[in-house]
C-alpha cells in the first residue's frame, strides 16, 4: 500500500523522472523541476563496473524519512540476473522503503509474485510496477495483470521493445505493443506509464509523442532529462476549464438523465468526468 507521502493515487502521478543512481546530488532535482515521482536506476543508466556504489547510494537516499521526498520507484537490474538478486537481497536487508519497485524484463506473473512475498516478509508496502519491454512481456500481459498478485501499475519500454522487435522507436513502428498494453491496464484497472522520449534536444517531438501517448490512455509518462518534465506535465494536466466540466457531469449523472454543454450525460460520459478528475489527483 501507499507510503504516508504519497497520498496521490498512482494514477495520477504525471511524470516520472529517471536518475542514475550513480548522481545522488540529482535526486533532489526532480522536486525542483516539477516532476510527479523520482525513478532511481539502478539498470540501464549504470555501468557494471559502478553498480554496488550505485545500490549503496539509492538504499542509503531511501532509508532518509519520506515525508519530504517525492513518491519514489527503485528501479533494480532484471531478476533473473545476479545482480538483480543483489538489489533485491540489499533493498530487503536494508531500512530503505521505496514507494514502488520497478521489475524490468518484466514477461510472467511469477516474478511479480516472488517480489511481492519477499518484501512481505520484510514488511515493506513497496508496490510493484511492472517493465513491459519485450515480445514476450506482451504475449504475457493477461497473465501478468490476472495473477493472484497484481502490479500496481505497468511500465512501457520502448528502446528494450525495438530492439526485441527488430523495430525503430519511432510511435508508429510500436503503436501496436502500445494499444495492447493500454487495453491490459484498462482491462485490470491498473495505471500505465509510457515510455521517455529519447531525443532530448526534440521538445517539439517530446510534445507530440506525449500528446498521443495521452489520446491513447497512458496515465503518464517518463523523462530521461529534467527539461522534458514541464512539457509532460503540461500535457497530461487537465485544464481548470476540463475539471469544471467533469464536476459538472458528473453532479448531472447523480440526478439521472441530463446534459452538459448540450451533450447528453450517460455513465459513459460520466466514467471519463472521473478519470479527469482522478488525473488531476481530485476525488470525484
Amino acid at each position: 500500500m501507499p507510503t504516508d507521502n504519497k497520498s496521490r493515487a498512482i494514477h495520477s502521478l504525471k511524470s516520472w523522472l529517471f536518475t542514475p543512481a550513480t548522481k545522488a546530488d540529482r535526486f533532489g532535482r526532480a522536486a525542483e523541476v516539477g516532476a510527479d515521482a523520482l525513478i532511481i536506476d539502478l539498470e540501464d543508466a549504470v555501468a557494471p563496473s559502478d553498480k554496488q556504489k550505485a545500490r549503496t547510494a539509492a538504499l542509503q537516499y531511501l532509508e532518509l524519512p519520506a515525508g519530504n521526498r517525492l513518491p519514489c520507484a527503485l528501479r533494480i537490474n532484471a531478476p533473473i540476473t545476479r545482480t538483480g538478486i543483489d538489489d533485491l537481497h540489499s533493498l530487503l536487508d536494508s531500512s530503505a522503503a521505496p514507494d514502488y519497485i520497478i521489475l524490468p524484463k518484466c514477461d510472467s506473473p511469477g516474478f511479480i509474485g516472488m517480489a511481492r512475498s519477499v518484501l512481505d516478509e520484510v514488511a515493506k508496502t513497496t508496490e510493484i510496477i511492472a517493465l513491459i519491454e519485450s515480445a514476450s512481456g506482451v504475449e504475457a500481459l493477461p497473465d501478468i495483470v490476472n495473477s493472484n498478485v497484481k502490479p500496481a501499475a505497468l511500465l512501457f519500454g520502448a528502446a528494450d521493445m525495438a530492439a526485441d522487435l527488430g523495430a525503430t522507436t519511432t510511435w508508429e513502428a510500436l503503436s501496436f505493443v502500445r494499444s495492447r498494453i493500454v487495453q491490459v491496464a484498462a482491462l485490470a484497472g491498473v495505471a500505465v506509464m509510457d515510455s521517455p522520449f529519447f531525443d532530448i534536444g526534440d521538445i517539439n517531438g517530446l510534445k507530440r509523442e506525449t500528446k498521443a501517448a495521452q489520446a491513447l490512455g497512458f496515465h503518464g509518462k517518463c523523462a530521461i532529462h529534467p527539461k522534458q518534465i514541464s512539457t509532460i506535465n503540461a500535457v497530461f494536466t487537465p485544464s481548470a476549464e476540463e475539471v469544471a466540466k467533469a464536476r459538472e457531469i458528473l453532479a448531472v449523472n447523480q440526478k439521472g438523465v441530463g446534459s452538459v454543454d448540450h451533450q447528453m450525460v450517460d455513465e459513459a460520459v460520466a466514467r471519463k468526468a472521473r478519470l479527469i478528475l482522478d488525473r488531476a489527483g481530485i476525488a470525484a
